[in-house]
């Protein structure tokens, strides 16, 4: 009751009929000065005395009705306080997803329910154990880097889950240990339909017979059913194997389709088809050699038959014999360890010979640009290229890093011709006079990062490139020419080729053909290696021209010091696996390292040669020559480099020659390990 009373004087009804009490006192105080002691002054304060009674009465009804309610409903939420707590509780420990809340520092389990024990094929609660302990293979660091997924799937009980979390922070106990919260959703349905879509999406694969024209010339019609029945069955046997088909569409080409699970299955294997086919041989003893092309990650078929076409160009240019993958990020190598199959005609140089003359033509200037730190063969084509421009009377350039180059001889010899005064222009010179009609023609190299100006490269719209190297997975793709030939010996063997097509052999100047068959002398070591009919051929059409064969040799000479210093790399060689590898310690210039190179394939048993030696600029490079089964352009692309296949070359970026010692035979094992 002393509550109630308590209660009502501290609300704001209280106040009120306080407020009632002191004007009905004030009204009875007025009505007696203004009427006396009469009987309507009594009656008018009787009135207002029953009227504030009667509101007194009311306010007291109203308050108690109203504290009535507050307490049912101050009741209505301590039940509903009470079930919801019940509710979550029995919800997150029976709650099918794993929950687990541990702390930050040391992965110590505060609470879990019984489903996250499960899935880490535990039986009951272990509130006093670790994440780390009951999941190696976990990181918490991707919570404190703020991020709310895992960033992969975590196989527990052969089951993939996707982790979800946050961490908690206390707003108020900043002393309180950091705690994660994680959320383990079971994805392992969804994520074995993403493998078995992604694995059964279709690939498709071109095959082509290197030397179909080989294999069938002079032959019967027997012997060419034969061969071709022979391959066919190694085909379909191969796609047999993997659980694909092939069809033939044109006499020397088939397509192929495979599963993607299936190609992953050829590339451990290495594809062994492409060794297989060496069996099948003609009646004349020439074998047969196929390379392949395959488009893979396609959005669709006709995307897959694009990349497949690409593939196989690759493949071919880079020599044949070998299965090139493409993707739309990159392409993939494997074989490509047999010699160049020699493909070239008198028409396909004929062609490339007026493709390059009307390009000429259609141009105000020409330049001409080998790789970096150029040698006899770059700058040799270059001034080949040079003598067909001056002969359809072009402007032409040389762009050349003469304080980078190891032909600087053979630039000062040229240049003593009236011709040829102002023909070498720096890059910047170059860039200043291009425009949108000026012809970029780049020989022996077709890697643009090889380049001695690659700016020029992206100045120019109009390129032609020509080269003997293998084609690498970086090439210049905006050619309007390419004549790519990995069988040639030189890239001066194809600049002489194009100009015994279009050009007039009296019109070349003697100090031109020695440039070109020094070039040629260089890359085949005086016509002992790398070489073919049309490389003599070529050389009979320069020495024709007015080449002195003793002339060259001084070119390729070297003087007393640089001669000390080849045999002070000589002196560092050992043999590796059949190799003769020299790991030098101090700097050396590259064509001492390329002379030694040179001279270790003189020793009794060694078929390859590796030079190893750190850089004036930093880092280390290797220079690299064969002369049998070893492919020194897949060798050096195992460490980031290229070139042909007798002579190839890379660079290093280690701390010390060690290391780069150690990635350099690391490489040469996994070449022979394949």
């Amino acid at each position: 009751m002393n509550n109630r009373i308590r209660e009502l004087t501290e609300s704001k009804t209280g106040a009120s009929l306080v407020i009632l009490f002191i004007l009905a006192a004030l009204t009875a105080a007025a009505g007696f000065a203004l009427l006396g002691v009469t009987e309507l002054s009594y009656l008018l304060i009787g009135l207002g005395l029953v009227g504030i009674v009667t509101l007194i009465v009311f306010a007291i009804r109203r308050h108690a009705s109203l504290r009535r309610m507050r307490s049912a409903l101050e009741a209505y939420v301590e039940s509903i306080t009470r079930d919801s707590e019940n509710a979550k509780n029995n919800t997150l420990m029976n709650f099918p997803m794993p929950i687990a809340v541990f702390h930050m520092e040391d992965t110590r389990i505060v609470w879990a329910n019984e489903a996250f024990f499960t899935a880490c094929g535990e039986q009951g609660q272990h509130l006093d154990a670790r994440i780390s302990d009951l999941l190696p293979n976990f990181s918490t660091q991707w919570l404190a880097g703020e991020k709310h997924q895992y960033p992969e799937l975590l196989t527990l009980q052969e089951r993939k889950y996707r982790v979800h979390g946050n961490i908690i922070r206390g707003e108020k106990q900043k002393e309180v240990p950091l705690m994660g919260i994680t959320y383990w959703i079971d994805v392992t349905d969804y994520d074995d339909i993403r493998i078995e879509y992604e694995q059964s999406r279709p690939v498709t694969g071109i095959i082509v017979i290197d030397n179909y024209e080989e294999l069938i010339r002079n032959q019967t019609e027997r012997e060419k059913n034969r061969m071709r029945d022979a391959l066919e069955d190694k085909f379909l046997e191969w796609a047999k194997k993997y659980k694909g088909f092939v069809r033939r569409y044109e006499r020397d080409r088939y397509l192929v389709v495979f599963e993607k699970r299936n190609l992953e299955a050829m590339k451990k294997e290495k594809f062994p088809i492409v060794e297989e086919i060496h069996s099948v041989s003609s009646a004349g003893g020439i074998t047969s050699t196929i390379s392949l092309g395959f488009g893979e990650d396609a959005d669709d078929f006709s995307e897959s038959l694009q990349f497949a076409d690409m593939a196989l160009e690759l493949a071919l240019t880079r020599g044949g014999d070998q299965t090139v993958i493409k993707n739309k990020l990159s392409f993939e190598f494997f074989g490509g360890r047999g010699s160049e199959i020699e493909k070239r005609t008198k028409v396909k140089s004929r062609v490339m010979a007026t493709a390059i003359e009307q390009l000429m033509r259609d141009s105000t200037r020409v330049y001409t640009m080998g790789h970096r730190f150029g040698d006899l063969d770059s700058i040799g084509a270059a001034i080949g290229i040079c003598a067909l421009a001056r002969q359809k009377e072009v402007p032409c350039q040389v762009v050349v890093d003469e304080k980078n180059c190891n032909a600087v001889q053979l630039i000062q010899e040229v240049r003593r011709l009236p011709e040829y005064e102002t023909a070498f222009v720096s890059a910047q010179e170059a860039l200043s006079h291009a425009d949108s009609r000026t012809l970029l023609v780049i020989v022996d190299t077709n890697r643009p990062e090889q380049l001695d100006a690659p700016e020029l490269l992206n100045a120019c719209s109009r390129v032609a490139v020509i080269d003997h190297h293998r084609i690498s997975a970086t090439y210049i793709h905006n050619a309007a020419l390419g004549f790519l030939e990995p069988s040639a010996s030189s890239a001066c063997e194809l600049v002489t080729e194009i100009l015994q097509e279009v050009a007039d052999v009296k019109k070349i100047l003697p100090g031109e053909a020695e440039a070109l068959l020094s070039g040629i002398v260089l890359d085949t070591k005086n016509f002992t290696l790398h070489t073919g009919d049309r490389t003599f051929d070529a050389g009979a059409f320069l020495r024709r021209a007015g080449a002195d064969p003793t002339a060259v040799k001084k070119l390729l000479q070297c003087d007393l010091p640089d001669t000390i210093a080849k045999y002070k790399v000589l002196q560092n060689t050992e043999i590796y696996k059949g190799i003769a590898v020299s790991v030098v310690p101090e700097p050396t210039g590259r064509v001492i390292a390329a002379k030694a190179a040179d001279e270790m394939l003189n020793i009794s048993g060694v078929d390859a040669s590796l030079v190893l030696f750190p850089s004036e600029k930093g880092g280390f490079l290797i220079s690299a020559r064969s002369i049998g089964d070893v492919n020194m352009q897949i060798l050096m692309e195992k460490l980031g480099g290229g070139g042909s296949r007798s002579a190839a070359a890379s660079q290093l970026n280690t701390a010390s020659i060690e290391e780069a010692k150690e990635q350099l035979l690391h490489a040469i094992d996994d070449y022979f390990g394949e």
